[in-house]
């Protein structure tokens, strides 16, 4: 005898985003990837391979930052999905047909949230759910992935004397905090503390792997093809499911000199390939999140899929001249010393450039959409005009 369902009920929408559960997945790989590395690293110890083994460190202490950040990442989202998480709800419902609204609050919660992937996840659920149309939607997946980009500008100020701090100010406020929003506020101030030991660990690291002739050989092979940062970045974002962690790899690495130089051995002709990738990478969390959800979700994550392609394709395209607009952005100075700051603007102007060019064209980009994800849905059949 089947069960009658309640079609009053509404549908559960998610927050905990998938790309989130993903990176703490693959924490564990990690950490299972540092004890063979520890094992092969011991082993060579035994047998005197001195090189070996400090590729074998390298790699190890490597693999053990991007692990920090990425926990330091779970913490923050997480922590700050407790502190705020049904306000950042309730703001997304308030969304009403003017477009620029909609824009500022996929800024405002990505930013809030610490998590682009945090903010596409709640739309789709939104757009499932019929709460919101598509139209309404795109302008915060605008915002969300202009919002993701502060994560990079945080990264490249030199903030490592905050590190420590907020991770002992962070605990000491989770574990003593009754209230659930001081415990989700202590939990993030200590991710946050954990972003910048991660980036600190992997800076430290990155240093003598520059020395090595294979790294430097590859990263001179990646600033010479484009596809092949392209690539990278793609792939890389896939690997950790956390842009801000393919981001925070690529300063580091682009900061990496060439031997007796202040140039950088990757140049930022050569990062903005790999940051190409990463944002085409994002993609991925969209269509996850829609599994399962009907047209209207899949419209959603084809819309995204849209608004990073063309960006990506157009700036490769003109990858000389957007390099070069760049570099007219303070700061300036040596290579080393600015291109962290210059990755970071080139992530943010990327993202406002599509913004701004997408933003007279919704009905258009919701009509592309509908048309790649099958037969209109709900969102599909309600596309009016904003006004």
């Amino acid at each position: 005898m089947s069960v009658p369902r309640n079609k009053n009920k509404k549908e559960q929408l998610p927050f905990v985003p998938q790309s989130t559960e993903g990176s703490c997945f693959l924490l564990e790989c990690v950490f299972r990837a540092g004890l063979r590395l520890l094992d092969a690293m011991l082993k060579q110890k035994q047998q005197g391979g001195r090189e070996e083994m400090q590729a074998l460190y390298s790699a190890a202490g490597l693999a053990a930052g991007v692990a920090l950040f990425l926990f330091g990442m779970c913490q923050l989202t997480r922590g700050l999905q407790q502190a705020a998480g049904e306000r950042m709800q309730q703001v997304l419902r308030c969304v009403t047909g003017r477009p620029l609204q909609g824009l500022l609050t996929g800024v405002l919660v990505t930013a809030a949230l610490q998590s682009s992937s945090a903010a596409v996840v709640l739309v789709v659920g939104f757009v499932s759910a019929g709460v919101l149309e598509l139209p309404q939607a795109l302008p915060v997946l605008f915002g969300a992935n202009v919002g993701t980009t502060l994560t990079a500008q945080l990264l490249a100020m030199d903030l490592d004397w905050l590190g420590r701090p907020a991770l002992a100010a962070g605990f000491c406020l989770a574990v003593a905090a009754r209230q659930p929003s001081a415990q989700g506020a202590g939990r993030a101030l200590f991710g946050f503390g954990m972003l910048f030991e991660g980036v600190h660990l992997m800076e430290k690291t990155l240093a003598p792997m520059a020395q090595a002739p294979f790294f430097r050989q590859m990263l001179i092979q990646v600033s010479q093809h484009p596809v092949w940062g392209l690539a990278l970045g793609l792939g890389m974002t896939l690997l950790a499911q956390s842009s801000s962690a393919t981001v925070a790899v690529l300063q580091q690495a682009a900061a990496q000199p060439i031997p007796g130089s202040t140039a950088s051995l990757l140049g930022l002709a050569g990062a903005v390939p790999v940051l190409l990738g990463e944002n085409l990478g994002t993609t991925v969390t969209a269509w996850l999140a829609s599994l399962g959800r009907g047209r209207a979700a899949r419209q959603v994550a084809a819309a995204h899929t849209i608004f990073n392609l063309s960006g990506a394709a157009v700036c490769l395209a003109a990858l000389p001249w957007f390099v070069a607009l760049v570099q007219r952005i303070p700061p300036f100075g040596p290579e080393c010393a600015v291109i962290a700051r210059q990755i970071a603007n080139a992530h943010t102007l990327f993202n406002l450039c599509c913004a701004a060019a997408w933003m007279p064209n919704i009905q258009r980009m919701a009509r592309i959409a509908v048309r790649l994800s099958g037969r209109p849905g709900i969102a599909g059949e309600r596309c009016r005009l904003l006004r």
